[in-house]
This record gives C-alpha cells, structure tokens and sequence, in this order.
C-alpha cells in the first residue's frame, strides 16, 4: 500500500562517467547535477515499486533541488527518497543527498503512477 513515510536510499561512487565534464553540464571532474538527480530519482522510484498495482509504474513529473557542494572521483554519495504525499496517482517526495554527512542537495520531487502498456502506447 502507497503510504507517506516509505522510503528508499541509492548509494553511487562517483567517477567519470557520472562527472560534470563527461554530462556536460561543467567543465570540472565533480559530480555532475543531472547525475545527483537522476540518483535522487532512482530512490523514489524504487521507494513505490514493491507497492504499485499489477503492471504499473512510475514516472516522473517535477524535480527540483539544491546542489551544495562538490563530490570528487572516488567519494561515495547516497541519495534517499521519501514519500510525503500520495494524491491517487500522484506521489510527492521529499529528497536529499549526502556525501557521509554533508548535504549535498536538497529538494522535492513529484512522480505518477501509470499503466506501462497505455504509456509505451502513446
């Protein structure tokens, strides 16, 4: 069942697939934005997964967050997910990343549930 408090934390060693300069979103050897996001993203999807109706899914509508500091090659950044709102098919959470106990972002996040066959059919 889809309630407020599930949640879900995603770990990733940063390297250089996942840097600023390879992304292009920089030109320095840091962790990229859009790779945070996309990590922050992966924890709430997989914070609903296992509660989610036969054939569904979700996906995203809205991020939004802060990028506070710098992660180099090598540092270990964890991205956690946390429902604050279930809407019927529209799921709010709150999301953060840390790099050990630095906050690295912080932000809101918004994502619908939807029936993988009717989607991939549009």
């Amino acid at each position: 069942m889809l309630t407020e408090g599930l949640t879900h934390t995603r770990q990733l060693t940063v390297n250089e697939a996942v840097t600023a300069i390879t992304m292009g979103s920089g030109d320095m050897p840091v962790l990229a934005t859009p790779a945070m996001m996309a990590l922050m993203e992966n924890a709430a999807m997989l914070a609903v997964a296992p509660h989610l109706p036969e054939g569904c899914t979700t996906v995203g509508g809205h991020i939004a967050s802060s990028h506070l500091r710098p992660s180099r090659i090598g540092d270990t950044v964890t991205a956690t997910a946390t429902v604050t709102r279930v809407d019927g098919k529209k799921i709010e959470f709150k999301v953060e990343a840390h790099c050990g106990e630095v906050l690295l972002g912080e932000g809101s996040h918004l994502r619908f549930i939807v029936n993988k066959e009717k989607f991939m059919s549009r």
